[in-house]
């Protein structure tokens, strides 16, 4: 146990009491930055032996609390952990794109793309999952979570890498929110027999098995749409970066 004499935000020594915690502890509130604590605390040290299975562990098909059992932490550092984390995710993915224009005529660069349906909070608060692979790679090139209408393609559009916007052909299902997004002479809409979208697919299958907020019967779903998208982009981010020392064109 730590006895705190002074606020752990700003150090001032002027604070107040202002009821109980939801422990029973005495709860106090600092008179110069309003933060509140609890004056007797427990001294729990997060080791990074402790910090390493947990980054691995929330790219797995574990529950929060499953893993604050295991690793012996509290919800709340690990929910303060998982957002960090999360926003530390590289912008790009990260993706392995090629750098030269022989490298695109060599490979003749493919995409695919296909929707997943999830929600947050609840059922009726649908969230479309739109992922866009590149067919050769398998590595996810851009994804958007948001409803299933045009504007939402043409996020994921806008999301690609250049090269691809400029060079790629585009498979999808026959959903007509692709159309006039992507340019015609390169999109392919085809029918599921085709089988031009089964790698992005067999991912959709993927994410729902490894992601547990996708799962369709599950208590793991998001309350907030931000960890939504953060758990979806922190899972693809190391998806992509197990994918790259098997990419098909040199950076």
């Amino acid at each position: 146990m730590v006895a705190r004499e002074a606020c752990p935000a700003c150090g001032s020594t002027q604070y107040k009491k202002n009821g109980h915690s939801r422990h029973g502890k005495q709860n106090s509130q600092c008179r110069a930055c309003a933060r509140q604590f609890v004056a007797m605390a427990n001294d729990r040290h997060i080791t990074d032996a402790q910090r390493t299975p947990v980054e691995q562990w929330l790219c797995e098909r574990i529950s929060l609390r499953g893993i604050c059992r295991a690793v012996g932490v509290s919800l709340t550092w690990l929910l303060h952990f998982m957002g960090q984390r999360f926003a530390a995710c590289p912008a790009d993915l990260p993706v392995r794109v090629p750098r030269r224009p022989p490298d695109v005529v060599l490979h003749r660069l493919e995409a695919e793309a296909d929707e997943l349906w999830s929600f947050v909070q609840k059922k009726a608060n649908k969230q479309w999952v739109w992922i866009a692979m590149d067919a050769a790679t398998r590595q996810i090139i851009a994804f958007h979570v948001g409803d299933r209408r045009r504007e939402s393609a043409k996020a994921l559009w806008a999301t690609m890498p250049l090269v691809y916007r400029e060079q790629a052909t585009c498979s999808t299902d026959q959903y007509d929110a692709y159309t006039g997004v992507m340019p015609a002479e390169r999109h392919k809409a085809i029918t599921k027999k085709a089988r031009k979208t089964n790698h992005v697919e067999r991912f959709n299958n993927t994410l729902r098995h490894r992601v547990s907020r996708l799962v369709r019967e599950t208590p793991s779903f998001s309350k907030q749409l931000a960890h939504h998208i953060g758990a979806i982009k922190y899972f693809i981010c190391a998806y992509n970066l197990m994918k790259v020392t098997t990419a098909a064109f040199p950076v």
